[in-house]
């Protein structure tokens, strides 16, 4: 078996001259590409002398400065709670006879508990017996009253008729006396005795009318006795009847303070009644934004449905945790699928500043202090001094420093370590 060796191709190779003109023209490419290399890094090293770091323009985010109406508000944190929620306390100390279980759904007027106390009950068997005892007093009273104005008139009567007799007598006497019948000194004894039954007929009608007057002002005394011990009678009713707690409000039992037949103390919480009716928004405001705040301020609600609207209706004195409670209070129809606790976010409409300039709000403000932007011209970001005013959720007002059409880092300013000057790598 023979080997057939395979030569190469270099014998079938031939060199072909290049074009004339060919290596001048290629030397005039790589001096060009030298230039254009040249100016290229000359601009960047130019660029790079002029300022005092470079940033990745891809970590930044630029916002340009505007005119228009800015509104200042504040983004607060809340739940949804009821408006109505009252907390229902034993009025005395007593024994508790659970009526409803948490959670159970209430009308109006319904029994929830019913508390015993056998001190109220025995206060109120002593004002009724008292209420009776004096009732039958006063009716004691007002017979003997008629009785002794029945005597005095009695006596009055009397006075009055020797008065009528005395002056019949007289008058017999006057008659006889002219023609001389009867002794002078009898007809005196006539006249003297109807002076006197006159006397007599008037300080009996007097002393009548005292006596009607006395024996009124007693029986007026114990009706006023009788009228206290109705008063206290009925209160020592009321509070019996407070023993039974009824339900304020339609509503359901939110919390039980006591289990059944457990025996409290007055004034102690007994249960809380929610009612879902009437639901508010209770948010929580930095104490920073309070001295702009005020009652009837609007507020919008972000909630799963949708966005709804509302006004401030209530502001808590207490700071707590740089923290102030309010209460948001839904416009017109409240929103349907609100539940007790449910967490929501709410935005405070604080004020409106109509033709300001302003840029959107980012890090910078936080970052740089609100005393310093950088601007960008020519790919270089300048740190420039500025004043800000009101500030929102969304933009801050710039009252010097910049004008309108400036471009200003919003956001990545942390990476510039305060330099004077940034450059940006596009």
């Amino acid at each position: 078996m023979s080997t057939t060796m395979i030569r190469d191709t270099s014998q079938q190779d031939a060199v072909i001259a290049p074009p004339s003109g060919f290596a001048l023209k290629r030397r005039a490419l790589w001096i060009a590409g030298a230039v254009g290399l040249a100016a290229l890094c000359f601009g960047l090293v130019s660029t790079w002398r002029s300022s005092d770091a470079s940033v990745s323009a891809a970590r930044l985010r630029v916002a340009e400065v505007t005119r228009g109406t800015l509104v200042r508000d504040a983004s607060v944190n809340g739940r949804v709670v009821a408006a109505v929620s009252p907390t229902l306390y034993a009025k005395a100390s007593s024994t508790v006879n659970l009526k409803v279980a948490a959670g159970d759904t209430v009308k109006k007027g319904q029994v929830l508990a019913v508390l015993e106390s056998p001190d109220l009950a025995d206060v109120l068997k002593r004002e009724t017996s008292a209420y009776e005892g004096l009732k039958a007093e006063v009716a004691r009273q007002q017979i003997l009253a008629r009785k002794q104005k029945l005597l005095a008139q009695k006596e009055a009567d009397t006075a009055e008729i020797e008065r009528l007799s005395a002056q019949r007598t007289l008058e017999r006497y006057e008659s006889v006396a002219q023609v001389g019948v009867i002794a002078k000194i009898d007809y005196q004894k006539a006249k003297d005795a109807l002076q006197s039954a006159e006397i007599r007929a008037r300080h009996a009608g007097q002393a009548a009318a005292l006596e009607g007057d006395d024996v009124q002002l007693a029986l007026k005394t114990k009706m006023n006795e009788l009228e206290r011990a109705k008063l206290s009678m009925e209160e020592a009713q009321r509070r019996v009847d407070e023993l039974t707690v009824r339900a304020p409000v339609d509503g359901f039992i939110g919390t039980l303070n006591v289990q059944n037949r457990m025996v409290v103390a007055a004034n102690a919480p007994l249960m809380t009644l929610v009612d879902l009716s009437k639901l508010e928004v209770e948010v929580e405001v930095p104490e920073t934004y309070v001295a702009d705040m005020g009652l009837g301020m609007n507020a919008e609600i972000a909630l799963p449905s949708g966005t709804a609207t509302g006004k401030l209706s209530a502001l808590s004195p207490e700071v707590v945790k740089n923290m102030v409670l309010a209460r948001v209070r839904f416009d017109g129809e409240q929103p349907k699928g609100l539940r007790q606790s449910q967490r929501v976010t709410a935005r405070l409409l604080i004020e409106e500043k109509p033709n300001v300039l302003m840029v959107a709000r980012g890090p910078f403000v936080e970052s740089e202090g609100g005393r310093f932007a950088y601007v960008v011209r020519d790919g270089i970001a300048v740190r420039t001094p500025i004043t800000m005013g009101a500030t929102s959720i969304s933009a801050v007002e710039i009252v010097s420093g910049l004008k309108q059409g400036d471009k200003v880092v919003v956001a990545g300013t942390d990476a510039f370590n305060n330099a004077n000057r940034v450059s940006i790598n596009q």
